[in-house]
């Protein structure tokens, strides 16, 4: 089977003022999608999903660019795909190359699925899981100046929904309103007494909390058994969290901006991370699937990032359901009509689970128009918030 087309699908949907989401400095706006289309000359079409905060339009450019040397080139001829840089963790600058390097790959995962008759999870391993555990995550559109108490809401539908575990975030940036970690804790508290015991509650930190507040989070996470501490301190920072990890036994996990093995070494040899976090999205499947066998072999989980919309959260699905130390997959809560409407089935989530079923490579279609009913507007997601700082 050969390559005759590769192209992208770019769009936009606008939130609404009441569907807008807010945490640290940073206001959401509206959500894009990318998604890498990958023709053969034996009318099946492969489909990928790249991770948008590279910019659709970049992403594009990069897969036009890399057209020619696909066009021709069989579906299994791994020497064909481009190999991620690296790139992807400065997401101002260069992320977008490895983002289409990650649609591409996954694009054509799809496509190996759809000719063999299979589902991506069984065509790499015949004993794959039929389904796949899914947490909600969220917990970004509590405002420390407003009411934070609207976060318990939240969760508690999510626990309705039939979630069975939950991710939150730290909320509008600390420094405006004096929050300090003592009182993010709290709020936590209110949240378990709402909705009891049995669900699962993870912690994202975005990468914004120095060494010393860390800490203190975490010790407190661990006390009220979170299921995981994810990015507390700066990306880079791999001594902080070689030393953090080693100061609790509350899980540490990170790496969703990864797009490499090579980049994850060191914070696996080190024990940086309890959990390795890459994104199908982001670094592809077959990378995926390298960090998750390497991972496996020191006595660690993946659970990846899967932060946009449907098709991506489907890909990652179908690695999850393959590797034997990955477990659950994250759904974003907050992505709105776009994240399942962009596909022609909706939503497969039901109570808290994706079944992924017998159809061949990822199991769905993108909707025919597409790019006319989500056009694509310019511009970042999301605006950054002045706010003068006071006592809460």
């Amino acid at each position: 089977m050969k390559i005759t087309q590769a192209k992208t699908l770019v769009g936009t949907r606008l939130h609404q003022r009441e569907d807008q989401w807010i945490t640290d400095r940073y206001r959401s706006v509206k959500a894009d999608i990318a998604v890498v289309v990958i023709e053969t000359d034996e009318g099946l079409t492969g489909i990928g999903e790249a991770c948008a905060y590279g910019n659709p339009l970049q992403i594009a450019d990069w897969v036009d660019w890399y057209a020619p040397s696909l066009v021709g080139a069989d579906v299994d001829d791994l020497g064909v795909v481009p190999a991620p840089t690296g790139s992807a963790i400065v997401h101002a600058v260069g992320s977008a190359h490895d983002f289409a390097v990650a649609g591409i790959d996954c694009a054509l995962w799809d496509l190996r699925g759809k000719r063999a008759g299979l589902p991506v999870s069984r065509l790499i391993d015949a004993s794959a899981a039929a389904s796949v555990d899914v947490y909600a995550s969220g917990g970004v559109r509590y405002d420390w100046r407003g009411d934070p108490r609207t976060l318990i809401a939240e969760v508690r539908d999510h626990a309705a929904a039939g979630y069975s575990a939950v991710k939150i975030r730290l909320g509008t940036y600390w420094g405006w309103d004096a929050v300090t970690p003592e009182r993010f804790l709290r709020l936590l508290d209110e949240v378990r007494r709402e909705v009891g015991p049995g669900l699962g509650i993870a912690v994202d930190g975005n990468s914004r909390l120095s060494r010393a507040d860390a800490l203190t989070v975490a010790r407190g996470l661990e006390e009220r058994g979170a299921l995981w501490f994810e990015e507390p301190i700066a990306k880079d920072d791999l001594d902080g969290y070689v030393e953090l990890n080693r100061s609790v036994g509350l899980r540490i996990t990170g790496g969703e901006s990864f797009t490499t093995l090579e980049q994850f070494r060191p914070w696996i040899e080190r024990g940086a991370f309890d959990v390795v976090q890459p994104d199908a999205g982001v670094c592809g499947i077959t990378e995926l699937l390298k960090i998750g066998r390497f991972a496996e072999r020191a006595g660690l989980e993946l659970i990846p990032h899967s932060w946009h919309n449907g098709l991506m959260a489907l890909a990652n699905a179908h690695a999850v359901a393959a590797l034997p130390n990955a477990s659950m997959l994250e759904e974003c809560m907050v992505q709105g009509p776009l994240k399942w409407d962009s596909l022609v089935a909706g939503s497969p989530v039901v109570a808290g689970a994706i079944g992924l079923g017998d159809a061949p490579g990822f199991g769905v279609e993108v909707i025919d128009d597409l790019e006319t009913r989500f056009p694509y507007i310019e511009g970042h997601y999301a605006v950054e918030v002045y706010r003068r700082d006071h006592a809460a």
